[in-house]
C-alpha cells in the first residue's frame, strides 16, 4: 500500500479504508485531500444561498445536493486532467512525486478514461438545472482546460484557479433566478480574491521546488510579500461580499457569521510565514471552515428584520 501523500492526513479515509485497488484512483480524483471539494463546492452553495436569501427562502436541500456531487466529480476530473499534463512537472516536485501518474500507478489513458467517467455523470446532473445555469457550466470548461497551462505563463496561476473555483457562484445563483444580477457577480469576483490568498498560501508549500521546476506562482512573486498581499487580496474578499449582501438586500442576521468570515480570513494573513510550509497548508484546509461562514451568513440575510445591511 503506498504511503499517504505529503498533502493529505496521515489518518484520510483512503489510506485507512479505501480497498487497495481503489486507492490510485480515489488518489487521482484527491479524495483523500476533500478540501478541495468544499472549497469548489461553496462557491455554489453561496451563489443559492445568496439568490434564495434575496427572494425570501431557504435553500432547496435538493439543489445543493445537486451541487455537492457536481463539485466532487468536476473536482476530481479537473485534478486528473491537470495531473495529465503536469505529469513531468509533478516528477520533479517532492510534494506532488508520489501521485499516481508521476509514480506509475495509472496511466495516462486510464487517468482520460477517469477523466471522460466523471465529466459524463457531472453532465447528467447539469442537465436538470435551468438553461443559463446549464450554458455556465458549458462555459467553465474553458477555464478548466486552461488552468494548468497558466503557471507555465504567468506568475499569477491563482487568480485563474480563482476565475475557475468561484464559477460555481455564478451558477448557484443562476440555477434559481435563472438570471445573473450585481450581487451574483459581486459574489463572484468576492471569491475570486479569496481564492487568489488562500492558493497563493497553498503555493507557499512548493516555492523551492518551483523554482527548480521553471513554474510560477503568486507565491515566488511576492516571496516576504505574500502575507501582505494576502490580507490585501482577502480584504478586497470580504468587502465585495458585504457588498453583494447590501445590494441584493439580506437581513441583518448576515453580520455576525460575516464578520466571523473576515475575522478568519485576517488571522490566516496574521499567522502566515513564507518560511513555514507545514503552518501554509493547515491555514489553507482552514478555508472550508471560511467558506462556510460565508454561506451561513447569506442563508442567515434571508431573516428581514428592522435593519438591512
Amino acid at each position: 500500500m503506498a504511503a499517504p501523500l505529503p498533502d493529505a492526513a496521515p489518518s484520510n479515509w483512503v489510506d485507512r479504508h479505501a480497498p487497495r485497488r481503489l486507492q490510485p484512483w480515489l488518489k487521482l480524483g484527491r479524495f483523500d485531500r476533500p478540501t478541495g471539494i468544499w472549497l469548489l463546492m461553496l462557491p455554489g452553495w453561496q451563489g443559492i444561498a445568496l439568490a434564495t436569501a434575496q427572494a425570501g427562502h431557504w435553500p432547496d436541500p435538493w439543489l445543493l445536493m445537486k451541487f455537492l456531487i457536481g463539485a466532487a466529480l468536476m473536482r476530481a476530473a479537473g485534478c486528473a486532467y491537470n495531473d495529465i499534463v503536469d505529469r513531468d512537472i509533478d516528477a520533479k516536485v517532492a510534494r506532488t512525486a508520489g501521485r499516481p501518474i508521476p509514480s506509475g500507478q495509472i496511466s495516462v489513458r486510464q487517468a482520460w478514461s477517469f477523466v471522460a467517467a466523471c465529466g459524463l455523470v457531472s453532465l447528467a446532473i447539469l442537465l436538470t438545472l435551468p438553461p443559463l445555469a446549464v450554458a455556465l457550466g458549458v462555459g467553465s470548461l474553458a477555464l478548466v482546460a486552461a488552468y494548468p497551462f497558466m503557471k507555465r505563463i504567468t506568475w499569477w496561476p491563482q487568480a485563474w484557479l480563482g476565475l475557475t473555483f468561484n464559477w460555481g457562484a455564478l451558477m448557484g445563483y443562476a440555477a434559481v433566478t435563472g438570471a445573473l444580477g450585481w450581487p451574483a457577480a459581486l459574489l463572484y469576483v468576492s471569491g475570486v480574491f479569496w481564492t487568489l490568498g488562500y492558493d497563493t498560501i497553498y503555493a507557499i508549500q512548493d516555492l523551492e521546488d518551483d523554482a527548480l521546476a521553471g513554474v510560477k506562482s503568486s507565491a515566488l512573486r511576492l516571496g516576504v510579500a505574500a502575507p501582505k498581499a494576502v490580507l490585501g487580496f482577502y480584504v478586497a474578499s470580504f468587502a465585495l461580499a458585504l457588498a453583494a449582501g447590501w445590494i441584493a438586500g439580506l437581513g441583518p442576521l448576515a453580520l455576525p457569521p460575516l464578520a466571523l468570515f473576515g475575522m478568519h480570513l485576517s488571522r490566516q494573513a496574521a499567522r502566515l510565514d513564507v518560511a513555514d510550509p507545514a503552518l501554509a497548508l493547515s491555514l489553507f484546509k482552514s478555508n472550508s471552515l471560511a467558506g462556510l461562514l460565508l454561506f451561513l451568513a447569506l442563508v442567515a440575510g434571508v431573516w428581514q428584520g428592522p435593519l438591512g445591511l
